[in-house]
């Protein structure tokens, strides 16, 4: 967190990143970050096997953290998808959210898919089960987690890095 963002109360904290995340300035460098990352890891060729125990969190044992700004484009990307998305990709309620939480998941699990795959956060990006994945998934995820963090500063967004379901809760009740 930026210092002088420490006072920012959540309600102007949402709207500052939904407003960023509609931004085609800062869509283009979000984007242009996760275009990197995607690159970066067709390089390194992990497997995923399409399980959905990463999207477990709790069963997985670990968590998912993104800044506001992903979590704000995430749901805007969501609220433009079209009804008949292929995979189910919708905007979640905060109903939703929560019944996620209770199941120790993630909103937008369908099955063993990711509803979210071509708009997920960073974390998601990066995280295989491939235990190859290890050597590389954490110097990979905060290299670009800095660029992201850069973007911040560059577009003068607020700064907060939070938990994932934390952050949908911010910005989901604020869309429209």
């Amino acid at each position: 967190m930026n210092p002088r963002d420490a006072h920012i109360d959540d309600a102007t904290l949402a709207a500052a990143w939904l407003r960023s995340a509609r931004d085609a300035s800062v869509r283009a460098a979000l984007e242009g970050v996760y275009a990197h990352v995607s690159r970066e890891i067709e390089v390194r060729g992990p497997v995923c096997w399409a399980s959905g125990r990463c999207c477990n969190f709790e069963r997985a044992g670990h968590r998912l953290y993104v800044t506001g700004l992903e979590a704000a484009y995430t749901v805007v990307e969501a609220e433009r998808a079209p009804e008949d998305d292929p995979v189910g990709l919708r905007l979640p309620t905060l109903g939703d959210v929560e019944d996620a939480r209770g199941r120790g998941g993630c909103p937008f699990q369908r099955g063993n898919l990711c509803g979210a795959h071509a708009i997920k956060p960073l974390g998601c990006r990066v995280y295989f089960c491939d235990r190859s994945a290890q050597v590389w998934q954490q110097s990979l995820h905060e290299a670009a987690l800095g660029d992201v963090r850069a973007m911040h500063d560059r577009f003068g967004i607020p700064y907060r890095y939070m938990e994932w379901r934390a952050a949908l809760e911010l910005v989901v009740g604020r869309v429209g």
